[in-house]
């Protein structure tokens, strides 16, 4: 492993600073062709962690950032460590009663919001129980918002001399509530720990050797745990260099990485069947693109990947709550698996009985780690959640997987019922929820249906109340309003009853292996336009 760091160092706003002294302000990340160095990015952390402090954040406050990939993102986020405040990243297609969900749960008392995402945001302000004051990132040309609650321009509160009072941060204490997928419940907050993001530095940078030579392209959202921990941070440990652009593009891709020198990126969902299917160029191979981490490629497009591209794939099997407790690396790895177990991680798989199986025998991922502060602290305002994931003092992942004879792990399926679209966690509880509110509809049950491209596509399957009609382009358009785009269902099955087990529970696993029927709506096959 990576040479030990003395735990008073191991914070992330403590990292910033050893390495915006080391590197003064040599290039750390580009933005739309403008370059930031690591001084850059302390000083206006500095400059951020002062202005929220002026405002009242302070250590242990939860500040929701609702930004799309941008600098200020950035610059919050390393600003709000200094203060030991807790990030709430909250993904920018949520809306309607998941995001006032999240607001609330996690107790944020601050907000600070980009201006494109107001339209979801204001409508919500008399929800947001606890939201005292709203920080606006705003274009120059825009007024702020009127609101029932204290209001600031972003620059306003950006433009002081950097000066603020530090806060004794620990590495036990927690930087971040990253929000996971409910399954058979509402979405869960994990209370993530400043050494959690150290550690998932560590073993990005062994696994793919990371140099200061290095540049990592980085297009998955900064409200997700995988451009921050596994992208962000191990940049910084490691001296390298970072491409942040705002969302992922096939068209723009590969002159991307040409552009910028990238050697490294971090794929989910779709997007290694999404590069593959784009014609083929004679000079594919001819990329400075060494690696590429991910997971659950098929063999086949994992080998076509690595042949077309020149490209070396590395995957592994992680969640936010844990990390990555299984994982290839350069030098050791078996392709199209979630390779073996890493240092200091203990892990097994068991039945339905909690009793360990042999190797070729799926069942449920059991693990833990050897050191502290390496995973979650807990799932945050749900004692029971966090005691449900710790029985037997084991954290239950929920997923499926079986371990073959050279030990390295496979991935099979999720136990739970969350669902996973083009690199989103859906959860089904959240889908079934909205849709039951509509009018026309008795209850539903949300199920995964395998796309053309092997990815999850969201399937309802639904019973309307007596004497009522729905067309599927009415339920679509009622979808809109209510949740983000991801998670609205590609497939509508109307039925005259779902089937339920003798407790009145719906057969999901029934539906699952029913698929897609005949009499099955498909929203792209009718040609309905989602409205953006």
């Amino acid at each position: 492993m990576t040479k030990a760091i003395d735990i008073h160092d191991r914070t992330i706003h403590q990292l910033l600073k050893k390495k915006a002294q080391q590197y003064g302000n040599r290039e750390f990340f580009r933005f739309n062709d403008k370059p930031f160095g690591f001084l850059d990015l302390d000083r206006e952390s500095d400059k951020a962690a002062a202005g929220l402090q002026r405002l009242g954040v302070g250590k242990g406050d939860k500040v929701a950032i609702v930004m799309g990939n941008r600098p200020e993102f950035l610059f919050t986020w390393f600003g709000l460590c200094k203060l030991g405040a807790i990030e709430v990243p909250i993904n920018t297609s949520h809306r309607g009663s998941l995001l006032s969900y999240i607001i609330n749960q996690s107790d944020c008392s601050f907000m600070v919001v980009e201006s494109p995402f107001l339209d979801r945001v204001v409508p919500l302000m008399n929800y947001f129980l606890k939201i005292e004051k709203v920080v606006v990132l705003k274009k120059q040309e825009e007024s702020l918002p009127k609101i029932n609650r204290p209001t600031f321009d972003y620059r306003e509160v950006m433009n002081n001399d950097g000066a603020y009072t530090p806060a004794v941060v620990k590495w036990t204490d927690p930087f971040a509530i990253m929000y996971t997928s409910g399954t058979t419940g509402p979405s869960k907050g994990a209370l993530m720990p400043h050494n959690y993001a150290i550690h998932m530095g560590e073993i990005v940078i062994d696994a793919l050797e990371y140099t200061e030579k290095d540049c990592l392209y980085t297009v998955l959202p900064l409200f997700h745990g995988n451009a921050q921990v596994l992208s962000t941070i191990p940049a910084l440990m490691s001296g390298a260099r970072m491409a942040l652009r705002e969302r992922f593009s096939a068209r723009c891709f590969w002159d991307d990485i040409k552009k910028y020198g990238c050697t490294e990126f971090n794929y989910i969902g779709a997007i290694l069947s999404i590069l593959f299917k784009m014609a083929p160029k004679p000079d594919d191979a001819d990329n400075p693109l060494r690696a590429m981490l991910g997971g659950e490629a098929p063999m086949a497009l994992f080998e076509a990947i690595e042949k077309r591209f020149g490209v070396t794939l590395i995957e592994g099997y992680g969640m936010s709550e844990i990390g990555i407790p299984l994982m290839n690396t350069l030098r050791i790895r078996k392709p199209a698996t979630c390779g073996r177990p890493l240092p200091d991680y203990i892990v097994k798989v068991v039945d339905d009985n909690g009793l360990e199986v042999d190797s070729h025998i799926p069942g449920e991922l059991l693990v833990r780690h050897l050191k502290p502060n390496c995973m979650l602290i807990e799932y945050y305002n749900m004692p029971e959640k966090t005691i449900e994931a710790w029985k037997d003092l084991w954290f239950h992942t929920g997923d499926i997987l079986y371990y073959d004879e050279d030990g390295y792990f496979h991935f099979v399926d999720r136990k739970k019922d969350a669902l996973r679209r083009r690199g989103e966690n859906i959860s089904s509880y959240e889908v079934e929820k909205i849709i039951n509110t509509h009018p026309a509809v008795l209850e539903s049950a949300a199920v995964a249906a395998i796309s053309e491209m092997g990815d999850d596509e969201v399937m309802i399957c639904l019973k309307l109340k007596p004497g009522h009609t729905l067309k599927p382009e009415e339920l679509m358009a009622y979808c809109e309003k209510k949740m983000a785009h991801f998670m609205i269902p590609r497939y509508v099955h109307f039925m005259d009853e779902l089937p339920k087990t003798p407790t009145e529970r719906v057969e999901k696993y029934r539906l699952r292996e029913q698929g897609i029927t005949k009499d099955t709506w498909d929203r792209e096959k009718a040609g309905y336009k989602l409205k953006k």
